[in-house]
């Protein structure tokens, strides 16, 4: 394996370039729809390098970083993807603080004057139907007495509708809610937006809204430090009293100022949220417009040699990981808050990537575990805005295949005792439409929990079928070739069989 240096996001494409898992793109792309078409298109595969970008002549860009979580491991020193989650809780539990610095990559350039965003940053467009050039892939940064001492990171769509002003989403139930509402919602609050940052950062900025897990106040910078093992640094602000991720490659400084500005040109015109499109959201559905409080630019600072902008889109594999892994770490520790133990493992499958659902399994020990699962259930419910749904498996269901997870709800679930609802009348998350709209009532209808467990006295009863392929060496009967053969004319779930017997 190549030197790993994920200090920073240039260092990261350098290691990865040298594992064969970057796709240099040298022919010349528009921001304008071929940087998102090309990245949607090669969905789940290599990262993506662009180097020669339509009206931004010496500025890079790069997106589909984190669409793989192999690669995603890889970039973090573990061997297998599975227990990434646990290298993340473990960094959520012992953070360690950023480290201050005088001198720093981000602030090679400074630009105060004439400040014109749009025009510096290749900013894209998704889709036709956007509002406008979405910036979807910086990290806000906030800290000090406006995050209660700790340190908050995170990714918030941010539209420039000016050269040198945006909107922000900022609502509720995110920290960043908190801070520009309630704590501070009366003050200009000084931040830094930045850009391409280290890959542990951006994990940490993903969040997962788990807050019951991470509270506010929390050091997200000092566990971004744990989860990359050495201290983030950070750098004092030219023009604000603020603090910028000094090996980003991009920082837009200035305020949240107190005016509120509508998101997109059409939201303005009608004056009223939740009608006019914007851009692709999360759960797989078009966005929409609302007003949040405005930010305004004081500087620009970057690096000086060819900087690297991050166009990650907002619903795909890439933003999917970057919020699912610190959720599967944030809801496992849920489970083992209520009752310690159980839980063996969680997965979020890739329908369930829209921050909307967990899969857990669990190991009944004893009797007097029998129950547990459905407290479990309830729990993860209630953790987070918008949990839609949540199930409970065995041991001897494999949580990363959706066919055995299914396989276990249709022949373990009694509806009348394994079907649990979530809150309704409780909030969820105006980005899923049925919540938005509130289907035909109004409001977050609650989420449903499953519990497709056996009951502990029965565990005899439900003994999987077991064929003996552990006891056959395919290889006395075919040649490698034959075995690759029949393997690639085995789907996932037939893998699977094959390989357990089950």
């Amino acid at each position: 394996m190549a030197h790993r240096d994920i200090r920073s996001m240039r260092s990261t494409i350098d290691f990865l370039k040298a594992e064969k898992e970057v796709l240099t793109v040298k022919g010349e792309v528009d921001p304008i729809y071929e940087i998102a078409g090309i990245e949607k298109a090669a969905e789940g595969g290599p990262a993506l390098l662009f180097e020669n970008i339509k009206g931004y002549p010496k500025v890079r860009d790069v997106g589909n970083v984190f669409a793989s979580m192999p690669r995603i491991a890889k970039i973090f020193g573990v061997e297998d993807p599975k227990q990434l989650k646990f290298k993340v809780l473990e960094a959520l539990k012992n953070p360690l603080p950023p480290r201050v610095v005088d001198n720093a990559p981000c602030q090679e350039v400074v630009i105060t004057d004439n400040i014109d965003v749009p025009a510096t940053m290749p900013l894209i467009k998704h889709t036709v139907y956007d509002a406008g050039r979405i910036l979807g892939g910086s990290n806000n940064f906030i800290g000090g007495r406006y995050f209660r001492g700790g340190t908050h990171i995170s990714f918030n769509r941010t539209h420039f509708r000016g050269k040198d002003w945006a909107s922000i989403m900022s609502g509720p139930p995110t920290h960043f809610g908190v801070i520009a509402y309630i704590d501070h919602a009366r003050e200009r609050i000084p931040m830094t937006i930045n850009i391409s940052t280290p890959p542990a950062v951006n994990i940490m900025a993903g969040g997962g809204n788990v807050h019951s897990i991470v509270p506010v106040g929390a050091d997200k910078v000092g566990m971004a430090g744990a989860l990359q093992g050495f201290p983030v640094d950070i750098v004092k602000a030219k023009t604000v009293d603020a603090y910028a991720i000094a090996e980003s490659e991009w920082v837009i400084e200035g305020h949240l100022e107190l005016e509120r500005v509508w998101e997109s040109d059409e939201a303005e015109k009608l004056g009223e949220g939740g009608i006019a499109p914007f851009f692709p959201e999360w759960p797989g559905y078009l966005g929409r417009s609302y007003r949040f409080r405005k930010f305004q630019a004081t500087a620009i600072t970057h690096r000086k040699d060819s900087p690297i902008f991050f166009t990650p889109l907002a619903h795909s594999y890439e933003s999917a990981f970057l919020i699912s892994v610190m959720r599967e770490a944030c809801l496992f520790e849920v489970a083992e808050r209520v009752i310690p133990g159980l839980v063996q493992d969680v997965n979020t499958l890739h329908g369930l990537k829209i921050q909307a659902g967990i899969v857990y399994q669990m190991k009944k020990r004893k009797s007097w575990d029998e129950g547990y699962q459905k407290n479990i259930l309830s729990a993860a419910l209630a953790a987070t805005a918008g949990m839609r749904l949540v199930i409970a498996v065995d041991e001897d269901v494999d949580i990363y295949n959706a066919d055995d997870v299914l396989w276990a709800i249709t022949s373990r679930v009694n509806p009348d005792l394994d079907v649990l609802r979530g809150p309704r009348g409780g909030r969820g998350t105006i980005m899923q439409p049925l919540e938005r709209t509130g289907g035909s009532g109004g409001g977050f209808e609650g989420g449903i929990g499953l519990d497709a467990t056996v009951p502990f006295a029965l565990k005899e009863e439900f003994t999987r079928s077991h064929y003996p392929v552990d006891l056959i060496d395919l290889k006395t009967w075919f040649s490698d070739r034959e075995i690759a053969a029949i393997r690639d004319r085995q789907d996932e779930y037939a893998r699977l069989l094959a390989r357990t017997g089950a």
